[in-house]
C-alpha cells in the first residue's frame, strides 16, 4: 500500500522533532562545554576546557579503567555469547529451552537486586578492588543479552546451509566459524555496540566492586569531579563530552553493521 504524500510529510516531522528532542540537549551541553569560565565573559571555541577538564578530573587514569574493563566485557561476553546461542539456536540439545529461559532471567534480574550479594562473593574471593570485580558481573549480564540475541539469529540461518556444511565434514566449530559469522556479521556488530555502551555507561557495580576507587571508571570519575573539583557547569560540561566521546565514535564507525543488525534483529526476533 503506498502511503500519500501529506503522511510522508507528517511522519517525517514527526521523527523530526522526536530527532530534536534528542539532540538538543546534547547540542547545549557541546555548547556550554566550549563557552567560557569567566563569568560575563560571551566569547566561545574554548577547546581548552577539555584539557583542564582532564587534567582536573584524572580522567587519564579513568578513562583508562573504562577501556579495559568494556574491551574484557565485550570480548567475554561475544565469545560467550556465540557459543551459547550457536548451541541454543541451532544444534538445539535436548533442554536448550530450558536452559534458554535460564539464560532469560539474567536479562529480568536488576544489577540492585544481586550487587550487595556480589560484592560479599568478591571480597571472599579477594577480587573487589580489582578489574575481576568490575568485569566478571557486567560480563554476566551481557551475556543473558547476548545469549538472547545471537540465538534469535542463528534461528533465523537456513537450516539447508547447516546441514549442506555437516555433509561435507564440517565440524560444529568449523561451521560456527566459517558459516555463521560472516552470515552474523551485523548482529555481532550490534551486540558489539550495545555491550560496549552499558558497560562503559555502568554507574553501581564499579562503585561497589571498588570501595577504595581503584577501579573508578569515566562515568563513576565524573560524578566525583563535579562533587570534587569544580562547581563551574562549564567543565563539568567539557568533562560529559569526554565521557561520551568513546561511545560516540564508536557507534558512528560501525553505524551501518549497528543498523542492519538492530532492523534484522526485529524482524526474526
Amino acid at each position: 500500500m503506498s502511503t500519500s504524500r501529506t503522511e510522508r510529510v507528517v511522519s517525517s516531522m514527526v521523527l523530526l522533532l522526536f530527532a530534536l528532542q534528542a539532540l538538543v540537549p546534547v547540542l547545549y551541553i557541546v555548547v556550554l562545554a566550549l563557552s567560557s569560565e569567566k563569568i560575563g565573559d560571551a566569547s566561545w571555541g574554548h577547546l581548552d576546557n577539555f584539557a583542564t577538564a582532564w587534567e582536573q578530573g584524572h580522567f587519564s587514569q579513568y578513562m583508562t579503567n573504562s577501556v579495559l574493563i568494556a574491551v574484557l566485557v565485550v570480548c567475554l561476553a561475544l565469545v560467550l555469547s556465540l557459543m551459547s546461542g550457536y548451541v541454543l539456536g541451532s544444534l538445539r540439545p535436548r533442554g536448550a529451552d530450558l536452559i534458554f529461559y535460564v539464560f532469560l532471567i539474567g536479562i529480568m534480574v536488576p544489577s540492585e537486586a544481586i550487587v550487595l550479594p556480589l560484592f560479599f562473593d568478591m571480597r571472599a574471593l579477594g577480587l573487589t578492588d580489582t578489574i575481576w570485580a568490575v568485569a566478571l558481573p557486567q560480563t554476566a549480564q551481557s551475556l543473558a543479552f547476548g545469549t538472547f540475541w545471537i540465538r534469535a539469529f542463528f534461528r533465523g540461518v537456513d537450516p539447508a546451509i547447516l546441514e549442506a556444511a555437516r555433509i561435507d565434514g564440517a565440524t560444529d566449530a568449523r561451521i560456527l566459524v566459517s558459516i555463521l559469522l560472516p552470515i552474523g556479521r551485523p548482529a555481532i556488530v550490534t551486540q558489539v555496540v550495545l555491550t560496549f555502551m552499558w558497560t562503559w555507561n555502568d554507574f553501581l557495580i564499579p562503585l561497589v566492586m571498588s570501595p577504595s576507587g581503584r577501579m573508578r571508571t569515566a562515568p563513576l570519575g565524573l560524578a566525583f569531579f563535579q562533587g570534587q573539583y569544580t562547581q563551574g557547569t562549564t567543565l563539568l560540561a567539557a568533562g560529559a563530552v569526554l565521557v561520551a566521546l568513546p561511545v560516540v565514535l564508536l557507534y558512528l564507525v560501525l553505524q551501518k553493521q549497528f543498523i542492519s543488525g538492530m532492523t534484522d534483529g526485529a524482524v526474526k526476533g
